[in-house]
């Protein structure tokens, strides 16, 4: 027969078990949009600055995917070369968000990006809010950098 004090001492430790066993599938189950790797509160998230928010123009010279942090989904950037010559990485954000959209971009397309000037791996790059193509913007950021697939899932595209 199990003592009262043997089991006051087994009841925490059968409660934080149990706890554990439906935290884990619970976060297995989270999916695209519910933050993680670029999002505005992680450490490259932080990077965007609204001070540092500039517009630059010129054409798509790539596109290129990269694997995010930890390599739950992969982030698409483009090579901008600028009307003053610059060659400079533009960070877009998730593929799986960007396939959702009515913007797509590809090489050769003249845009307009408003950004974060940020430097990323000792070289500058720029975090986009928006990108501008013929007339048509998406939007991948609010004024504070706040990524717009942040609770996508829960608002819809």
């Amino acid at each position: 027969m199990v003592g009262r004090s043997m089991l006051m001492r087994l009841v925490p430790l059968l409660v934080g078990s149990a706890l554990l066993a439906f935290a884990e599938p619970a976060a297995a189950q989270r999916g695209p949009g519910s933050g993680g790797g670029r999002a505005a509160g992680s450490p490259y998230g932080r990077q965007y600055n609204p001070q540092t928010v500039e517009n630059v123009a010129g054409e798509i010279t790539a596109v290129e995917k990269t694997a995010a942090p930890g390599g739950s989904y992969r982030g698409v950037h483009v090579v901008l070369k600028t009307d003053k010559g610059e060659t400079l990485p533009v960070h877009l954000g998730p593929e799986w968000y960007l396939e959702k959209q009515t913007v797509t971009l590809k090489q050769g397309d003249k845009v307009q990006v408003r950004g974060s000037r940020i430097v990323f791996q000792n070289k500058p790059a720029v975090i986009a809010a928006e990108v501008t193509k013929d007339g048509k913007t998406l939007r991948l950021r609010d004024a504070n950098g706040v990524p717009a697939w942040a609770g996508w899932r829960r608002r819809g595209p």
